[in-house]
């Protein structure tokens, strides 16, 4: 049997519909449903013009078309409706073929009606493939059960799917009031967008749902639904705290281009710096390897001819080279392009960390650039294990250099830039830290000096990237060369001298001076130039020692010659306050007599007066009685007188 396959090998998007008019859309189904009725269906009329019921513009077909629908069986690799009246399309999503009714599915979709079918003149049969469907074979199942009339489930899982399945199929209200689109887009922005956890679920759908969930713009207002809570938390604003905010790790499972679009719309907002740059990191701490052990595992071993080999363990054991991954270096590339320009944002063994993946992974090298430019202004926060990069090759896609000419295990080169952006950053801020850079990079100059490819002129040249009045002390730079000795032996007498030349012997401590008067790695010019500075460095020492007696002593005489002559101006001021002492003792004793005489004196004339008292007090007493007694005998005869004449 013949059948006609009208196939489409590729789903229009959204930009490529071509809407035709509305007339010529309805004379195309109509047609289409005239010929199905005439031929299977005589029972569902279409009305004519000339007929007193025809309404202009309208399609007339079953409104109840889950009627016709009793069962829907699936069998193996085909999807089929149960009901009295046959099947008459075809439609092929993904593996599986859908045999459904024509008219049920022309209702409710433009894109079917715009199909050109040709059915067959044996069964009228018409065959379509979908390819590209939006949700594949199950988001095309709950679509025809909706064209049959069955009621629509949704839910933050399945609503994206459905929204761009029903834009394909063209599922307007120009069809069915209440179609399918319409309702799709009531729940993403009544449902959907109200909720954090159901904005996440329908972003996390719309991952394999492009160009359709861009073109719809779902994304963009699901990110920015994220971005707005995100915001509100107060310590997105505030104060940062230790602990990470609630919302890192529902924002870093989804995917980076939806990542960077939520990091894009905090920033816009005005969230802290701190707070994307921990997001950031938390991000990476999941779908990058390695960051949990903080730096990649090195396994280093040695085969055939001494060459050196490198086995670099990213999270899990890995055999053979690495190989070149796209996912986690778009990821690496979007996270350098996101970060803040803020230096306190993120931390230094983030950067440096997320440098070594970069060289890996062999990113843009615009992006490795500015990652060494953010570490170098972090430079001081750093460690030395940061610092040990391995050497890759970008042509060899992160492949350990394996080359003749070039076989250093770390990359010195990035760490010399880095320390040049380092001392370009401190003198425009003209402030003076290179003290603790300067042990920072001698320390990493012995951690690298034991690696046999490592040239003079390579360790020259880092070990003379900081100027000269940087290190106070040389003991370190001594260590440094004496392992780069140690690990090859082999060198010649003037390249021991050149390596030499970057110490200074005035600069070292006497324990260093000691140990290199009996290290004999050293060339012998350099240890008679260190005994030799170290004894001109002790005759100064005898000398200022000398100089600091002899005037201790000429200072003691000078001293002593004054307290002399003070202590004898104390005695004799002590003597003149003697004298005065006893002037004063021989005046009080004068005193005193004067003092004794004067009050026997008073104490003699006071006993007189008082018995001279006692006299005068005793004469006047008599004197007193003899005039009271001469009183009283001139007034007797008076009362005699006075008594005759009253008788």
């Amino acid at each position: 049997m013949k059948t006609t396959n009208s196939t489409l090998n590729q789903c229009p998007t959204p930009e490529s519909h071509s809407i035709r008019t509305q007339n010529s859309l309805l004379q195309s189904r109509t047609a289409t449903m005239k010929q199905y009725h005439s031929q299977t269906q005589p029972q569902a009329r279409m009305y004519d013009s000339d007929d007193a019921n025809y309404t202009p513009g309208k399609l007339m077909i079953p409104t109840k078309a889950y009627t016709v629908a009793q069962n829907f069986e699936k069998k193996d690799r085909s999807w089929s409706v149960t009901s009295d009246i046959p099947t008459d399309l075809s439609i092929q999503v993904e593996d599986i073929t859908f045999n459904v009714h024509k008219y049920a599915v022309l209702s409710k979709s433009g894109y079917i009606g715009r199909v050109d079918l040709h059915p067959t003149n044996s069964d009228f049969r018409c065959d379509i493939k979908l390819d590209n469907f939006p949700g594949g074979a199950a988001s095309f199942e709950v679509v025809l059960k909706f064209c049959y009339g069955l009621p629509l489930e949704l839910s933050p899982n399945n609503v994206a799917l459905l929204r761009c399945a029903s834009e394909l199929l063209e599922m307007t209200e120009e069809f069915e009031e209440g179609n399918l689109i319409s309702k799709t887009e009531a729940f993403l922005t009544f449902i959907v967008l109200a909720s954090w956890r159901d904005s996440i679920m329908v972003l996390k759908t719309c991952e394999n749902l492009s160009p359709w969930a861009e073109n719809l713009q779902i994304v963009r207002r699901c990110c920015d639904s994220i971005s707005g809570k995100a915001f509100q938390d107060k310590r997105t604003i505030g104060e940062l705290t230790d602990d990470k905010t609630w919302w890192f790790d529902d924002v870093a499972n989804l995917r980076i281009d939806h990542f960077v679009r939520i990091i894009a719309a905090l920033k816009s907002k005005g969230t802290k710096p701190e707070i994307i740059g921990l997001c950031i990191t938390h991000y990476a701490e999941k779908w990058l390897p390695g960051v949990e052990e903080e730096i990649l595992g090195q396994q280093e071993h040695w085969c055939g001819s001494g060459e050196l080999q490198l086995s670099i363990v990213t999270g899990r054991i890995q055999e053979g080279p690495i190989s070149q991954s796209k996912e986690q270096k778009m990821i690496i590339e979007s996270l350098v392009s996101i970060l803040p320009p803020q230096k306190e944002a993120v931390s230094c063994k983030f950067l440096l960390w997320m440098l070594k993946m970069a060289m890996i992974y062999s990113i843009t090298p615009a992006l490795i650039s500015e990652l060494e430019k953010r570490a170098g202004l972090v430079l001081l926060d750093a460690t030395v294990q940061d610092l040990l990069i391995f050497s890759c090759d970008s042509r060899d896609q992160g492949k350990p250099i394996s080359s003749p000419e070039k076989k250093t295990m770390y990359s010195t080169d990035t760490v010399q830039r880095i320390v040049e952006y380092f001392l370009m950053h401190e003198q425009e801020n003209q402030s003076s830290e290179n003290l603790e850079v300067s042990k920072l990079l001698d320390n990493y100059l012995a951690e690298i000096a034991a690696d046999p490819n490592l040239t003079i002129s390579t360790f020259q040249a880092l070990a003379e990237a900081l100027p000269e009045n940087a290190r106070v002390c040389h003991d370190g730079l001594y260590r440094a060369i004496d392992i780069y000795l140690k690990t090859h032996p082999s060198l010649q007498e003037h390249d021991r001298k050149r390596l030499c030349k970057v110490m200074s012997c005035q600069k070292l401590s006497f324990d260093a001076c000691m140990h290199i008067a009996q290290n004999d790695r050293l060339p012998l010019k350099i240890v008679i130039q260190v005994l030799f500075s170290e004894q001109a460095k002790m005759r100064v020492a005898m000398q200022t020692k000398d100089h600091v007696e002899n005037v201790a002593e000429c200072e003691d005489e000078e001293s002593w010659s004054s307290a002399k002559k003070e202590i004898n101006t104390l005695k004799t001021e002590l003597e003149k306050v003697k004298e005065k002492m006893s002037e004063l003792q021989r005046d009080y004793s004068e005193l005193q007599r004067e003092y004794e005489k004067h009050i026997n004196k008073q104490q003699s004339t006071s006993s007189w007066i008082l018995r001279w008292r006692k006299i005068l007090n005793t004469a006047s007493f008599n004197g007193k009685v003899e005039a009271d007694s001469g009183e009283q005998k001139k007034r007797r005869p008076s009362n005699l007188g006075r008594r005759q004449s009253i008788s």
